[in-house]
């Protein structure tokens, strides 16, 4: 579901990888749909190795992400553009276990703002990991 998907530091939004170069890699915008080359000295990160802190844990960026698509029925959150408050009472529902000392409310936002992205451009679909999660336990 998240295999592809990229953020980039410094660069809003969320981008989609094109292809690799000598140098680095062609990315796509969700926002957009501009091409750009991603260079490898710029900080690239795979939203699917992508972990929330947890009191247990570490928590994937997916099960989030799935949590936050259970509360909503497969809609939209909240804004990312909500008071830190609401960010956090927000948070605390999908994620009750999230260790409040490491993960920030920039943090949230940002969880929250990649969420909506994708949930409006059509990129998240749970259906594969009920699947698999159906096929360990008949094992």
């Amino acid at each position: 579901m998240l295999k592809g998907i990229l953020a980039i530091s410094g660069q809003g939004g969320l981008f989609k990888l094109v292809s690799e170069t000598k140098n680095g890699i062609i990315v796509e915008s969700l926002l957009t749909g501009k091409r750009q080359p991603a260079y490898a000295s710029a900080r690239i990160s795979a939203l699917e190795d992508i972990a929330i802190y947890s009191d247990v844990d570490e928590v994937p960026l997916k099960e989030v992400f799935k949590n936050i698509s259970e509360k909503e029925n497969g809609e939209a959150a909240i804004s990312h553009k909500s008071s830190g408050n609401e960010i956090k009472a927000y948070f605390g529902e999908v994620m009750p276990e999230y260790d409040e000392d490491r993960v920030y409310v920039s943090d949230m936002k940002k969880v929250i703002q990649w969420y909506n992205l994708l949930q409006e451009q059509g990129l998240l679909d749970f259906s594969e990991e009920e699947k698999e999660e159906e096929e360990k336990t008949e094992e």
